[in-house]
């Protein structure tokens, strides 16, 4: 029997909605993955969620039997953190709206993150964050207004869970959007094929498959990437949505859940 992954080198996984919704692991996926792991097959995980750091995210999939290493691990914060090092000069004040994941990688890049308008920053990142508040949002509003660069994580507007799709780093910077009559001026995750294709660069893949449960982050950002995707059944998109999708959100292949890896390919519905 030819098995999907057998054509590929690297699968590079999605988290929310593909390998855990919340706290929970999603059936199969742990036995999915470590089973990659036991052919030596390389894995390597792109999240566009900015509330972990890469060697937390991989602790929480060791937590729940997912063989995972740091270095595997690759988020939309540590990516927008380094974009803005590239960007400004060394101690540079930047705002952040988010979790404390994403003020630790903007630190770790020699940059002075602030809390205030007041303390004069020369641009804002906006990540997901649970704890977010009207009040940085109202910070983030006064800087943008007084010319700071204005750069996002993400845009995804809902994120998976168990009760179903809740509001997403999206949401947050639509309201943003709404106040300042302006989108962001830069975005980082999914779509955008930087964190698949820094994925394939670190493992020294040249046949890599995207796996995912967006059509407008994962499925998308595959195909802006040149890679192959299976678009996976356990979060967002259905199987109708695929068979709709324009040609640049279309999977390549489709399956129930990760247990797709180990069958023969199926192609989405024409």
């Amino acid at each position: 029997m030819t098995r999907l992954v057998d054509d590929y080198d690297l699968v590079i996984f999605d988290l929310d909605g593909v390998v855990f919704l919340g706290a929970q692991p999603i059936p199969g996926a742990p036995e999915a993955i470590s089973q990659l792991d036991a052919e030596g097959v390389a894995a390597a995980f792109a999240t566009n969620n900015a509330s972990r750091r890469p060697a937390e995210v991989a602790a929480l999939l060791r937590g729940m039997g997912v063989p995972a290493r740091a270095g595997e691990v690759h988020t939309a914060a540590r990516a927008a953190a380094a974009e803005l090092a590239r960007r400004l000069p060394a101690g540079a004040p930047v705002l952040v709206v988010g979790a404390d994941a994403l003020r630790a990688e903007c630190a770790e890049v020699g940059l002075a993150v602030v809390a205030a308008a007041a303390e004069a920053p020369v641009a804002v990142v906006q990540g997901y964050g649970p704890q977010v508040s009207w009040a940085e949002l109202a910070e983030a509003c006064v800087a943008v207004r007084a010319g700071a660069a204005w750069v996002a994580t993400n845009t995804d507007r809902t994120l998976p869970s168990p009760r179903g799709p809740l509001p997403g780093n999206g949401a947050l910077v639509a309201a943003l959007a709404v106040a300042l009559d302006r989108q962001p001026d830069i975005v980082i995750g999914k779509p955008a094929p930087g964190l698949f294709e820094q994925a394939a660069r670190r493992a020294g893949a040249t046949r890599p498959l995207v796996v995912g449960d967006r059509l407008d982050t994962d499925i998308e950002g595959a195909v802006r990437a040149g890679m192959d995707s299976l678009l996976v059944l356990t979060g967002v998109a259905s199987e109708e949505d695929a068979a709709s999708a324009a040609p640049a959100q279309r999977p390549r292949f489709v399956g129930a859940d990760l247990g797709a890896l180990f069958l023969p390919p199926r192609l989405p519905a024409s």
